[in-house]
């Protein structure tokens, strides 16, 4: 795992053109590829591993990869790995790392000079390099590099890392879900370290990196105080402007198209034969940008989420 990787892909900007993938699901797909990449900021995650980082199907992966090729994000290197031979080595394009340095190689058991008339003196800095020590290199194409991140592979820097828990990306994730909660009292709650416990409890097993934690306890935590905490005259303060009718915005087509698919009632009525989860909430997407089409569907946007009112008439 390289740190510098991570860090360059949650800042980088997300290029987008019409007809292609969403800003968020390219940003997954390039953080799961940071969180696997090496020291030299290449990756070779099976596509397995990619779907089971990004909750999405193969084909939508792929699409998505050829995207971030042609925005000169990634670069496919045309080496290959695994014991087949037929997965793909990504470089990250455009990563700024600390993390190369000069490789020191064991000097020869002769020394010719330590037997000299100097031996019992103070070595000279040359003398002193000849020692019999071998300094321990890592390989930058070793065979556990850019593999799951066992923590035999992970480097001392993220070994020390005390928490997965990121306040910045929380508060994005929570603002994007629903733009008019009030972060700091979400934050503040009593009830709030009970939640995050009880979420790392659930999520023990999964191996989720740090961007899909803060990304799935986003959606846990305003589904607690929903379903749990929330009282009709007290609790969560809502921003000025509640009562306003407003549109929806470009980040909030693109979460709520995402709740919406995996809403059952709605998927069952809207959804056709054969279409996967992203393949209905691109079709949604498309659907809520009509100020007409999103009013007509606030009755669901209220059930995953959504407390404002829609601008409009109801039909």
């Amino acid at each position: 795992m390289s740190l510098d990787a991570s860090k360059w892909a949650w800042e980088i900007e997300m290029p987008t053109k019409k007809g292609g993938a969403l800003k968020p699901l390219k940003k997954l797909v390039l953080l799961s590829l940071a969180d696997r990449a090496g020291e030299d900021h290449c990756a070779y995650p099976s596509m397995s591993r990619l779907v089971d980082d990004t909750a999405m199907d193969r084909k939508t992966v792929l699409k998505i990869i050829d995207e971030l090729i042609e925005d000169g994000l990634i670069e496919d290197t045309g080496e290959r790995k695994g014991r087949t031979k037929q997965v793909k080595v990504y470089q990250l394009v455009g990563v700024k790392g600390r993390e190369r340095g000069p490789k020191m190689e064991p000097f020869k058991d002769e020394n010719t000079d330590l037997k000299g008339t100097n031996n019992g003196t103070v070595p000279t800095k040359e003398q002193f390099q000849q020692f019999h020590e071998r300094v321990p290199t890592i390989p930058s194409k070793g065979p556990n590099v850019g593999t799951r991140n066992l923590p035999k592979n992970l480097p001392e820097e993220s070994k020390n890392k005390k928490d997965w828990l990121c306040f910045k990306k929380l508060r994005e994730e929570i603002y994007l879900a629903d733009p008019d909660l009030d972060f700091e009292y979400l934050m503040t709650a009593s009830w709030g370290d009970r939640e995050k416990r009880a979420f790392e409890i659930y999520n023990a097993d999964k191996n989720l990196c740090d961007a899909l934690m803060n990304f799935h306890f986003a959606d846990w935590l305003i589904h607690a105080y929903r379903t749990k905490y929330s009282k009709p005259a007290a609790g969560l303060q809502a921003k000025a402007g509640d009562s306003k009718q407003q549109h929806l915005t470009e980040k909030q087509i693109a979460a709520f198209a995402q709740k919406l698919a995996h809403h059952s009632e709605f998927s069952s009525k809207y959804s056709e034969p054969g279409d996967s989860y992203e393949k209905l909430a691109a079709k949604i997407a498309v659907k809520l940008e009509d100020p007409a089409q999103a009013k007509k569907w606030e009755k669901y946007l209220k059930q995953v989420g959504f407390t404002g009112t829609i601008a409009g008439e109801t039909a």
